[in-house]
């Protein structure tokens, strides 16, 4: 088995002691740190994506392997910042204003920089001029909304709206996602994307990223 196989196996079975040691052997070993991140660290994480998505693990097994992600990011953060390696994009993400729940949410932020994106989290209770104004702020092209509550849902409208208005759409795409939501409803309301669940979000935000 390769290290960079080994890293991607450690990590689905969230081992964080053995992913940065590895990822240290690894880069002791001269492999560069952007082939460690994508051929040890993404794709151990896209495995566990697609293995969530298809209901083989659960919520603590990917927190779990998001531990062990995490661990070996620290190591690498360094390298790839000097070596200037660039993200696949950056993403805003929130629960909207008058919404106080966050784990769906929390999980799409930890699969998107699973899958290499960087990731702005503006938590809960986000108001819609946050959004747009924090991603125009930090050229993100991807606004992922969440709701749980069907009457904080018209918050992910006026987020479309205001882009609009600000001659923002196109430029900053937006997914929608939580319990209440659907596909009808996003483009009832002119957003770009929906999400079932994160597994299906970060493909979405792949696609509207041109990632």
């Amino acid at each position: 088995m390769s290290i960079l196989n080994e890293i991607s196996q450690r990590l689905e079975e969230g081992d964080d002691a053995a992913v940065p040691r590895l990822v240290g052997e690894a880069l002791a070993g001269g492999l560069a740190a952007k082939a460690v991140l994508d051929d040890g660290l993404i794709a151990g994480m896209n495995v566990v994506g697609g293995r969530f998505r298809d209901r083989e693990i659960f919520l603590p097994d990917v927190l779990l392997a998001a531990r062990a992600m995490y661990a070996g990011l620290d190591v690498l953060k360094p390298l790839l910042e000097r070596a200037g390696v660039a993200s696949r994009g950056r993403v805003v993400i929130g629960s909207v204003h008058g919404d106080l729940h966050d784990i769906g949410k929390n999980l799409v932020g930890i699969m998107l920089k699973g899958a290499g994106f960087e990731v702005i989290d503006l938590g809960h209770d986000v108001p819609a001029a946050r959004f747009v104004a924090v991603a125009r702020e930090r050229d993100a092209r991807v606004i992922g909304m969440s709701a749980l509550l069907t009457t904080t849902m018209p918050v992910m409208k006026e987020v479309v709206d205001l882009l609009a208005r600000e001659n923002l759409r196109g430029r900053v795409r937006t997914i929608v996602g939580g319990a209440p939501v659907s596909a009808e409803y996003a483009a009832e309301i002119g957003a770009d994307a929906y999400g079932y669940d994160c597994a299906q979000a970060v493909e979405r935000v792949k696609e509207l990223a041109g990632a």
